[in-house]
């Protein structure tokens, strides 16, 4: 997509580039962390930690996806055009579905996140 589409899509090639870059960084903290567990033994109630680098891996992987970015569902605003380039949605039930599709993607990040770390705590 190239263009604003309220609930859909609000962000366009570059702001994608930059989820998957996040997505990227996130997978090898998460991965790396999970190594370290493993290697050294790290107890299960400490393992709980692998959450915040899963998260940052999900909410990237989820907004490059979906071509949508969170923050900007939930502030109203989306870029298709050069990175910083931001726009206002000027429709208040477009920010509205905006708002509703940014706290379904938060909410499937946290889901997956929270899959990992359970899966990190039998490893």
């Amino acid at each position: 997509m190239s263009q604003y589409q309220a609930g859909s899509y609000n962000i366009g090639g570059g702001e994608v580039k930059r989820r998957q870059l996040v997505a990227m960084f996130g997978a090898f903290f998460t991965i790396s962390t999970l190594i370290g567990f493993v290697t050294q033994d790290i107890s299960k109630g400490a393992r709980i930690s692998i959450f915040l680098p899963a998260l940052v891996f999900a909410i990237g992987f989820f907004q490059s996806r979906q071509k949508f970015c969170v923050a900007y569902g939930f502030m109203g605003a989306f870029n298709f055009g050069r990175i910083g380039d931001v726009s206002k949605v000027q429709s208040p039930e477009d920010r509205a579905r905006d708002r509703r599709f940014s706290v379904i993607l938060l909410s499937k990040a946290v889901l997956l996140a929270a899959v990992i770390t359970a899966i990190a705590q039998f490893v």
